[in-house]
């Protein structure tokens, strides 16, 4: 019988081609999936779910009797059939509001959701990534230890209210804006954060290189006109571990095309 010899160089390429481990890219669909239905309400948040992504973002506000709710605004005319201030408010007066209507006439009747029906919803099945509007902190750890969902969310805020928030519940994966590199390392400082935003305006490379020395994880708006292929593209090429887009299921096919999403 012949025998052949493999040479060296050909099993290491045998080798090279084996499966490599990919990071994966978190998709975070803001104000739930907000172009085919009513922002912050429950429909956009359960189709950003069948969607795949890994969280929806949400807008959380007080009600003048100290009730949480969702709204990205600070007056409910954008988004509901009514006017007022939203710290001016009730929640039953928030909760006769119809915030569908304007959407469409199919989601008429649409209700403001409440923050505890949101967790609800996201429970063992999404992240929540919580964009804190107008809240104090002991509020938002009281309703995130009462839905068991302290270890499920991202807290996007600013750096005094993080600080409060991280002294309530340590544990909490805070997310200050990288704002510029200067800014940014007096937060990683202080705040000792696991997690970064930015946004258009700061995802720059002198900012990108503070985070990433610091082994920090980088979450990008790719809103507007950065919401696309290309614009998906960049933000991985610079080393965002979550994008936040308005086009979810078109991100999470994307990403799965390259293995970088379950």
């Amino acid at each position: 019988m012949k025998r052949f010899s493999v040479p060296l160089l050909a099993l290491l390429g045998i080798f090279s081609c084996a499966p490599q481990s990919v990071e994966q890219v978190a998709v975070i669909s803001h104000r739930g999936e907000h172009l085919a239905h009513p922002e912050n309400t429950l429909p956009a948040f359960q189709t950003a779910i069948d969607a795949g992504a890994d969280f929806f973002e949400l807008d959380v506000r007080t009600t003048s009797d100290g009730r949480l709710v969702l709204m990205h605004d600070g007056k409910v005319d954008r988004t509901t059939n009514g006017t007022g201030q939203v710290r001016a408010m009730t929640f039953d007066q928030i909760r006769a509001l119809d915030a569908g209507v304007k959407f469409g006439r199919q989601f008429a009747g649409t209700k403001v959701p409440s923050f505890d029906e949101a967790l609800h919803l996201a429970r063992g099945k999404i992240g929540v990534y919580v964009d804190c509007k107008d809240i104090a902190p002991a509020d938002l750890a009281a309703a995130l230890a009462k839905a068991d969902m302290l270890n499920e969310v991202v807290i996007y805020g600013g750096a005094d209210f993080l600080k409060h928030l991280q002294a309530l519940s340590p544990t909490l994966k805070v997310m200050p804006e990288a704002d510029d590199a200067a800014i940014l390392g007096k937060l990683l400082a202080e705040l000792k954060p696991r997690v970064v935003a930015f946004d258009a305006r700061d995802f720059k490379d002198d900012v990108i290189a503070v985070a990433r020395q610091a082994g920090v994880e980088i979450y990008v708006d790719r809103l507007g006109p950065a919401d696309n292929v290309p614009g998906w593209q960049d933000a991985v090429g610079r080393g965002a571990a979550g994008i936040q887009t308005d086009r979810p299921a078109e991100l999470v096919q994307y990403l799965r095309s390259r293995r970088r999403h379950k």
